[in-house]
């Protein structure tokens, strides 16, 4: 019986960290990605308003081909800014703070569900 208090107490900890641990959701990240699309392709090579994001994670920022980005994005990327995971994150709450004078009119994004989620959509669909 004492055997079996201490399972349950375990196994009750354990169901509690994962109830409320967040996990990213591609399927809603893409939902997230209607607000970029009108502006972000996902084809390599083939930029908007904005440039392609294919390729994105590991890129210096202010480096996709055939796109002329503003002279702040070219100088983050030349003082070091690549993205990844929490340069994104931290570019898409509000980018205009982020990268100051970038060209990007886009406000942000408020929720930390829509920011991992649309970082789990480009992961995938950005390989």
């Amino acid at each position: 019986m004492k055997n079996l208090t201490k399972i349950l107490g375990i196994a009750f900890i354990l169901s509690m960290s994962t109830t409320y641990a967040h996990s990213a959701d591609v399927a809603k990240g893409k939902s997230v990605f209607n607000k970029c699309k009108a502006c972000h392709s996902l084809a390599a090579a083939k930029n908007g308003i904005g440039p392609s994001l294919a390729g994105l994670f590991g890129r210096k920022a202010g480096t996709a081909g055939n796109y002329k980005f503003s002279k702040a994005m070219q100088d983050a990327g030349g003082k070091g800014l690549v993205w990844d995971e929490k340069t994104l994150a931290d570019y898409l709450k509000k980018p205009r703070d982020y990268v100051k004078g970038t060209k990007m009119a886009f406000a942000g994004l408020n929720k930390a569900s829509d920011l991992e989620n649309i970082i789990a959509f480009l992961k995938d669909a950005t390989k």
